[in-house]
Parts: structure tokens; sequence; C-alpha cells
């Protein structure tokens, strides 16, 4: 999907599925003189979804009045789970790291180079490390040691430090610490992590060397939203990448991490675009 213009609204929605929702919802949208530049709709089990987007310039409600007649004239009569996102609307991120930097330098190229609209107001970890290529970019560096005893102190720190400077999406980019309930609450479905496919058959801290003594014919990386159940919450990216024989474990470390790179990029875009909805443990990325 093509980066939604600056100046558009994007309602995502989902309902139990009956009749008449498209109708209502482009309805709602046409009668206030909006036009539509994107819809896609999916029914699953029951469940209605929908992604719409419209352009703002003369639609007859102000954004501070939208929502409440998305809610009076849609959520109630429908039963709808709605969010109402605009994209003139420069998100910021925060990013995590500890101390492999192949994923953070994809990321500040992206947003560097303009690809991603959005700031990046400081980068956070738990390790000196990385310091240097947040200097690079000129993006503030915080380190948070942690240990067991300092964990729960450290978090709080860095949830005040996140909350000054209004953070609306944190990144972890390839950051080895578990992220405990007290990050994860204040930012539900607004946590990003990557990790290598491997789990739960290679777990532990040499994947690529366990998965060569096997054997195995292929490598993947998956990007999902951060909950409390460790890797395990709603995929929102997945992707693979075939091996041989002649594949030695660096071999597989270098095109894992190419890997991680990619995906975990596709899923802060769709998450940036507005594309993804979860729904129990689970996401609809509109395409």
């Amino acid at each position: 999907m093509a980066q939604t213009s600056p100046d558009t609204a994007i309602l995502l929605i989902h309902a139990p599925d009956q009749p008449g929702l498209v109708a209502a919802v482009s309805g709602f949208i046409a009668q206030r003189g909006g036009n539509i530049v994107a819809l896609d709709e999916h029914v699953d089990a029951g469940v209605f979804f929908l992604r719409v987007a419209w352009q703002l310039p003369g639609f007859a409600l102000s954004a501070d009045e939208l929502g409440g007649a998305i809610r009076s004239e849609l959520a109630e009569p429908f039963g709808m789970s709605w969010q109402l996102h605009f994209s003139n609307q420069r998100p910021r991120l925060a990013i995590f790291v500890s101390t492999l930097p192949h994923c953070l330098y994809d990321i500040l190229s992206r947003w560097q180079s303009g690809e991603w609209r959005v700031d990046i107001p400081l980068i956070i970890s738990n390790h000196e490390t990385l310091r240097p290529v947040a200097e690079q970019f000129g993006i503030p560096f915080h380190c948070f040691p942690i240990t067991a005893e300092t964990k729960q102190a450290q978090e709080r720190a860095e949830l005040e430090l996140l909350r000054a400077h209004d953070i609306d999406l944190v990144v972890l980019a390839r950051y080895m610490q578990i992220v405990s309930p007290v990050l994860i609450e204040a930012y539900p479905e607004r946590i990003i992590n990557i990790h290598h496919s491997f789990l739960p058959a290679f777990a532990g801290a040499k994947p690529y060397h366990a998965a060569h003594e096997r054997g195995v014919k292929i490598i993947g990386a998956t990007s999902h939203y951060v909950t409390e159940d460790l890797d395990a919450g709603p995929i929102i990216d997945q992707d693979v990448t075939p091996i041989s024989h002649r594949d030695a474990v660096d071999d597989l470390i270098r095109k894992g991490r190419d890997l991680e790179k990619i995906v975990l990029a596709r899923a802060v875009w769709s998450h940036l675009q507005r594309n993804v909805l979860c729904y129990g443990n689970r996401t609809v990325v509109f395409e």
C-alpha cells in the first residue's frame, strides 16, 4: 500500500459481521463530503474488520468532532470497536537496543533518508555499546544497566523518560531484555519486537549454532507486538530464507540478521501506516 496522504483520517474497526456495515461507514464519510482514498475489509469467523482512509480537506467535521460522531452513529449502533488516526500526526518512536547494531542502523537509515515520517527523540539501552551509533545520527542515548535487583526501578525510570518525550511507539531492535508488565501495560499494542524464528525448537544463547547442527534448511524472523506472554504476542510480519549444507554458522547468522532487519522494518511500517488491527492474539494486516 502506498503511504497515506498527510491529509487523511484513518479508521480501523472490528464488529460482529452484519449487513450494511460497509454502506454505513462509507455513507458516514460521503455525507460529510469525504473522499475515500483506501478501503479494505475482511471477515473471519463472524467478525468484520475494516480499514478506511479518507481525505480531510473539505470534510465537514473537525478532528475534535469526528470521534464523537463515529461513536454515536457507527460504533454504538453496530457494536464496533474502533481506532481513529490522522496521518498528519507525526509518530514519536523510541528504540530499545542492547549490543547488536544491525536493526538499529536500518531503522535510523530509513528515518534519516525520510522514508519514515517519524521523530526519534531517544534511544534506550542496557549497554553502552551502541552509544557511538546514536551519536553518529545525533540522537540522545540513555543507558539503563539492568540486573535482577535493579530491573524494576530501571524500567520505571525508562517509562518516565518515554512519557516525558510523548513516545507513541517503542521498537525493540534486538533489545536483549525481557520487558516487564510496567512497560507493556503503558504501551499496549505499541511495543514491537523482532527475533529469529527458531523458537521454541532452538532456544538459548546460540540458536544458529544449534540449527546448524540439526541441518535446518530455512531460517526465519518474526516481528510481533509484545505481551506478557514471552515472544507470543500478536504477529505482524514473518519471513524465511533458504539455507543449505554449504552455509556455515556465520552464514546463518548473516542471513538471519538480514532477515531480521527487513521483517522488523515491514512490521514497523505497517504500524506507522495504521494497517494493523489486533483481535485477540492475532492481527489483521491490511495491504
